[in-house]
């Protein structure tokens, strides 16, 4: 900005102009254009590069410029172009811009002569220097190459094509007709497969790779073609200012009467397949005067002529059929081509109308009979065959199990999309039938290596884009990719062969853009051959699944994405939007599904195949030999154009990475195909989608800008003094950049050439260009780096001197060390038998150890294997001392050692064996125990699951037995509680009679104590000696109630005395209930233990034999044991654990029924059946249930430390006792030794046997008894007689007996 310097900004429709930087923004500059003073535009900072001093400066390579980026690429081309120089290189790849003018002598035949064997660059650029470059590369390198030619429409293709095969023929042909026919075979593929397109007048609509084959010699003995992508909806329809294939319009000009007759051809505007674009020919001024009046179209006669340089349809049609006779093909089957085109004509104005009946199907109108007749003559067929083909369609049927076909009549528009059906196909076969005869035209037996011309279509983006269009955009992906990776590695071999020792330079790859096409299953082309193989395809579901599939994908969105407005109205299922390496495209999927469909339905295929022309019945039957058309017999079968399209593209590809490569890109200058008008901003979008501007960022990361030694030399020699000039230029130039002192990673020395960094040539030239003294200066440096490199090449003389003395020196030791070594060797090879020998045997003497170790390991005749190694050490040891102390020669000691090694050999093989068979001993013993392993396994599983079985039988009958036991103890229970109730009423009942009997009784006393005290009155008054008074002194009770006591009562009471009066009142009393009670309780009662000791009991329990008196004993023992610890609970200290005896549901259990016995405490006592408690067997129970220790249920909220209690109860009372507790050692009790530890609850006020799950059997108790070492705990108590006899004590000691 400070200098002043001119740049290039970017400009809407000239690509850039030129101006200067007035203001720096965040990320945009302030442009002044040069030719506009005074205003100013915004211009994003990655859009403006720097310009060259002399804007009209023009170079041949673009390379060669020091600012290397697409503003100086454009400005270059444009005004290499505004001098007629149409060819411009970047680097090996050729830039051609379509003069749409002919520029005199520049395809002369001179000119082919002039690049003959020269180098790429000795001469201008010219599409003739690809064409030698790339047979001189074959010639070279023994290997074929490629020139592809791109470029979109209009912009040259296929002129450059013909002029790389002209030059290849003319210069290295044979002189023989075969070179003519190659350049003779492009006129003919032109006129049926080019077309006038809005963009180019003779558009190549389709591709093709057209091979020129050369033998040992490198000359021309042979071609071939191969053709891509014909497009075929051209066949039925154009644009408005478009028109079809020539040959249709070159037939209606220029064929003879007797042709026009005989094909019943008219003007272009009636027929049905050209009236709807452009009618107009192609002609001058003398030619359309020639065209007959007849075959002009009412528009031709109104607007005129069509003009173009190189068409001219009726002298094209001449040239047609001269070139067709050049090729080899005669006049009948020239016929035979015209006769077909034109029965495509006649088939299209073929019309149809509703049937008109309830079918719904449609016939031909009559109009059209005559038409209908035409082509089916011209075709081959029978009229009423083409009529019902055109009509209806041949469908399979399986009704009933049968097969058959029906006919399916079709709709107007099913019927026209049929016709025109059959007329692309028709079409196809013969414009494949034209290629296969022009390679037919030039054979060739064998062929070394070829050299291929690829012309095809270049990148293309219109306002509505279509399937060809998505086809082609993919083949160009394809393409650059290749191009990417071929430039790459020709620019790197460039610098290994310079030597720079330049790193790899990457590039972006394009990889996943051609992934999301080609991918199998959900790339494009594969979702869309699925669409068509769908009973119902349409496009608008097509397009959902593309959007479905691919929804996150980087390379593909939605059309209201695009930033054109006429995409954005494009509806999501109509389209989809692909970013191609040269920019995003917009697809209207409609008729992609139909464009993909390349098949003919059955009966137009069967129709065809049986034309009575043999022309027309020889081009379906080479199709039908093809795999794609056997697959159509199916309901959904069809032959994809995609699918064809993707497998020829592969097989290019692969053809082309085999080969060495060329590129031509060829540019359109403007769109309306005139001479001399230059579009920058159409011509820059056309670079960028040829990947020239991508070219130009990889070579930023290389050496992009690079120059001769000579031409520098050349360059600046005028700067410098004459004692410098006098140098050799690389000397030259190596003394001027390190006088410069530039960096030397921003440049390289090449063997012939000096490499730059992008830009770098640009500060060089500066410098060099500089103010006078800022020259003398450099000058001054020049000669300094002169001198002190002449002082460095005095250094390294004197240097080099005195290493040649210090190597004559050098080379004199090393004679002596010579001479040494010879004696030696004479000395060596004198004794080397005997050292050799020596070796050897030594060799053989160590492998003793050897010999050791495998004795070792012997367990049978150690002893005399030891002895033959002694033996064998022996004779070793004296053939040692045999070649030490006597000459032997080395067959002596060979034989000797030979001897030697056998016998160890054998000595060896005997131990190996003989620990062989030790090894197979020990390896069958071994199998034995592992089988008898097994056997015990299996018998100890057999009898585990044995134990199982019985456990869970056992655990059965428990369960069984509980419910039995509970429904017991509910039946007493029940029985218990209605005795209660009888015994309450009665004892109720005795009550009431004992109240009543209580107030007799208090009446006879009171009557008694009034007898007695009238008595005493009485005898007061009556003399003693009187009987009565006798009677009455004895002191009887007279009754209180007069009328109870009768009077025989009376005199018996009277006759009483007062002692037996008191008796007979006393044995009254005697007879209330409580005391009957009590007396009967007594009288049950039949030992009286409450006086008993507790050594008593124990003893008695211990040694007794009556099983009436043990079994008091226990029950009064167990009494004691209740009434102590609860007086031991309800003494304790306060806050202190309690030594818990048992679970706590245990223990709670025999509190339960407090409140059933204190509404009993004024009852009888029941009577204990002790006889049912003796006669019942004692039965032997175990229980587990879990139990937590006092203290610890706080602490281990989760119950991490639950322990389980064991006990084993002989008959009610219990006999052993375990608490498992987990990190504690296990708490065993056993009866008689461990009473106050243990539970004193009996078995049925534990209620054990009521809790499910509760009781274990007899094996489960036992083995945790005896894995926590009870055997041994109950036998010491047994030994110390501390232990109770119990089922435990009696099982162990008869055990030990």
């Amino acid at each position: 900005m400070e200098d002043g310097k001119p740049v290039w900004a970017p400009h809407p429709t000239e690509g850039f102009q030129l101006g200067t930087i007035v203001d720096i923004g965040a990320d945009s500059l302030t442009i002044e254009p040069l030719k506009q003073k005074g205003k100013t535009f915004l211009a994003p900072v990655n859009q403006v590069f720097p310009a060259e001093d002399d804007p009209n400066k023009h170079v041949e390579d673009n390379c060669s410029l020091m600012y290397l980026n697409e503003a100086t690429l454009l400005n270059n081309v444009r005004v290499r172009y505004s001098k007629d120089k149409i060819y411009t290189y970047v680097a090996n790849i050729l830039i051609a811009v379509n003069p749409y003018v002919e520029i005199p002598k520049l395809y002369a035949p001179e000119t082919i002569k002039q690049y003959q064997g020269r180098s790429l660059g000795t001469l201008p650029p010219h599409v003739y220097a690809i064409a030698d470059k790339a047979y001189r590369d074959m010639k070279v390198l023994k290997m074929s190459q490629s020139i592809i030619v791109s470029g979109e429409s209009g912009a040259g293709k296929t002129e450059n094509t013909k002029f790389v095969l002209r030059y290849l023929t003319t210069s290295y042909g044979t002189g023989q007709d075969i070179d003519e026919r190659i350049v003779e075979a492009n006129p003919l593929l032109e006129a049926f497969g080019n077309a006038k397109t809005v963009r180019n007048n003779n558009s190549s609509r389709f591709g093709k790779f057209v091979e020129i084959h050369f033998n040992e010699k490198n000359a021309v003995v042979g071609g071939f073609v191969s053709h891509y992508l014909l497009e075929k909806s051209r066949i039925t329809r154009q644009g408005q200012e478009e028109r079809n294939y020539h040959i249709f319009y070159r037939l209606c000009a220029g064929a003879p009467e007797d042709i026009r007759q005989t094909f019943y051809l008219s003007s272009p505007d009636t027929y049905r397949y050209l009236n709807r674009g452009c009618t107009r020919y192609f002609a001058t001024k003398e030619t359309d005067k020639q065209i007959l009046q007849n075959r002009k179209s009412p528009e031709h006669v109104k607007a005129g002529p069509l003009k173009d340089p190189l068409l001219d349809d009726q002298g094209d049609y001449n040239r047609m059929s001269v070139a067709m006779k050049k090729i080899g093909l005669d006049d009948t089957e020239k016929l035979d081509l015209f006769r077909v085109v034109a029965g495509v004509l006649h088939l299209g104005n073929v019309d149809f109308e509703e049937a008109g009946s309830t079918s719904g199907g449609c016939t031909i109108r009559s109009q059209s009979g005559q038409t209908l007749e035409h082509c089916a003559e011209l075709l081959g067929l029978e009229e009423e065959d083409l009529r019902v083909s055109l009509t209806t369609r041949v469908m399979n049927t399986s009704a009933g199990g049968a097969k058959g076909t029906i006919k399916v009549p079709l709709k107007v528009e099913q019927a026209n999309n049929a016709r025109d059906a059959l007329a692309k196909t028709v079409y196809s076969r013969l414009f494949d039938h034209v290629v296969t005869r022009v390679n037919q035209c030039f054979p060739f037996e064998s062929s070394a290596h070829f050299i291929g011309v690829l012309d095809i279509a270049g990148f293309e983006y219109f306002e509505h884009n279509s399937f060809e269009q998505f086809c082609i955009n993919y083949c160009n992906e394809k393409l650059q990719q290749f191009f990417n990776e071929r430039i790459l590695k020709e620019e790197q071999e460039l610098y290994d062969k310079e030597g720079l020792g330049v790193n790899e330079v990457h590039y972006v790859d394009n990889q996943d853009c051609i992934d999301l096409v080609e991918a199998k299953l959900v790339g494009i082309l594969d979702i869309l051959d699925e669409e068509n193989r769908l009973p119902q395809p349409s496009d608008q579901h097509f397009t959902e699944m593309v959007h479905s599939k691919h929804k996150d994908h980087f390379r593909l969105t939605v059309p209201r994405k695009s930033k054109l407005a006429v995409h954005r109205n494009v509806r999501d299922d109509e389209g989809f939007i692909v970013r191609h390496f040269a920019g995003a495209v917009c697809y209207e999927t409609t008729k992609f599904v139909e464009k993909n469909n390349d098949a003919l339905h059955m009966s137009l295929e069967c129709l065809v195949s049986e034309s009575r022309d043999r022309f027309v019945r020889e081009l379906f039957e080479n199709s039908n030999n093809t795999k794609d058309s056997k697959q159509k017999a199916g309901k959904l079968s069809f032959i994809s154009v995609g699918n064809k399209f993707k497998t020829q593209l592969n097989i290019l590809l692969d053809k082309l990475r085999s080969t060495g490569s060329s590129f031509i890109r060829c540019v359109k200058p403007n769109l309306k195909m005139v001479s001399h008008q230059f579009e920058g901003g159409q011509i820059l979008s056309q670079l960028q989608c040829s990947g020239m501007v991508s070219v130009l960022d990889l070579m930023q990361g290389g050496f992009p800008s690079r120059a001769p030694f000579h031409e520098l030399y050349n360059m600046y020699k005028q700067y410098m003094p004459a004692k410098l000039t006098r140098l050799d230029p690389r000397l030259f130039c190596k003394a001027l950049f390190k006088a410069l002192g530039l960096n030397e990673k921003d440049y390289k020395f090449g063997l012939t050439k000096v490499f730059f960094r992008p830009g770098k040539f640009s500060e060089f030239d500066q410098i060099m260009k500089s103010d006078p003294d800022h020259l003398a200066e450099l000058v001054q440096c020049v000669n300094k780096w002169l001198i002190c490199s002449r002082w460095k090449k005095v250094q390294w003389c004197a240097l080099s001197v005195i290493k040649l003395k210090n190597k004559i020196l050098y080379r004199a030791s090393a004679c002596i060390q010579m001479q040494k070594t010879v004696r030696m060797w004479l000395c060596r090879r004198k004794h080397k038998p005997r050292i050799d020998g020596l070796v050897k045997v030594r060799n053989l003497k160590t492998r003793m150890a050897k010999f050791n170790e495998v004795v070792a390991g012997l367990k049978e005749g150690q002893q005399e294997m030891l002895k033959q190694i002694q033996e064998l050490d022996a004779s070793i040891t004296a053939l040692m001392i045999k070649i030490k102390s006597t000459v032997m020669t080395r067959i002596e000691i060979d034989h000797e050692h030979q001897a030697l090694v056998t016998r160890s050999q054998q000595l060896l093989s005997a131990m190996q064996k003989a620990k062989q068979e030790e090894e197979e001993r020990e390896r069958l013993r071994r199998i034995q125990e592992e089988m008898e392993r097994e056997r015990k396994r299996r018998e100890e599983e057999e009898q585990r699951r044995k134990q199982e079985e019985e456990d869970r039988r056992l655990k059965a009958e428990m369960e069984v037995k509980r419910k039995q036991e509970e429904e017991e103890r509910k039946k007493r229970e029940e029985e218990e509680r209605r005795l209660q109730a009888e015994m309450e009423v009665q004892l109720e009942a005795e009550r009431e009679e004992e109240a009543a009997r209580q107030a007799v009784l208090e009446q006879e006393r009171r009557d008694r104590e009034l007898a007695m005290r009238i008595a005493q009155s009485e005898a007061e008054l009556i003399p003693e000696d009187t009987p009565d008074a006798a009677l009455r002194s004895n002191g009887s009770s007279v009754p209180s109630s007069p009328e109870r006591v009768n009077v025989p009562g009376q005199q018996k009471l009277k006759s009483l005395t007062m002692e037996e009066m008191a008796k007979e009142m006393s044995d009254l009393l005697s007879r209330g209930p409580q005391v009957q009670a009590n007396k009967a309780a007594a009288d049950a009662k039949k030992y009286e233990l409450s006086k008993w000791k507790y050594a008593e009991l124990r003893d008695a329990i211990n040694t007794s034999c009556d099983i009436e008196l043990l079994a008091a004993c226990r029950e009064e023992f167990h009494r004691r044991l209740k009434v102590y610890h609860a007086w031991k609970s309800k003494n304790k200290k306060r806050n202190a654990d309690s030594e818990q005896r048992a679970p706590k549901s245990v223990t709670d259990y025999d509190c339960a029924p407090v409140v059933k016995r204190a509404s009993q405490q004024n009852a009888a006592p029941p009577i204990p059946a002790r006889q049912h408690e003796i006669a019942m067997n004692r039965q032997q129970r175990y229980f587990r249930i879990p139990f937590i220790r006092p203290g610890e249920e706080y602490k281990d909220l989760q119950a991490k430390k639950k322990g389980w209690w064991y006990a084993h109860f002989d008959g009610p009372w219990i006999a052993r006792q375990m608490e498992l507790h987990p990190d504690k050692h296990p708490i065993l009790l056993v009866a008689g030794k461990d009473d106050m530890e243990m539970c004193e609850l009996s078995l049925e006020e534990t209620g054990l046997t009521r809790k499910r799950g509760a009781e274990i059997l007899a094996r489960q108790f036992e083995e945790i008894w005896e894995r926590c070492g009870g055997m041994q705990y109950l036998r010491s108590a047994i030994e110390s007689r501390q232990a109770r006899p119990t089922y435990a004590t009696a099982m162990l000691q008869s055990m030990l007996k």
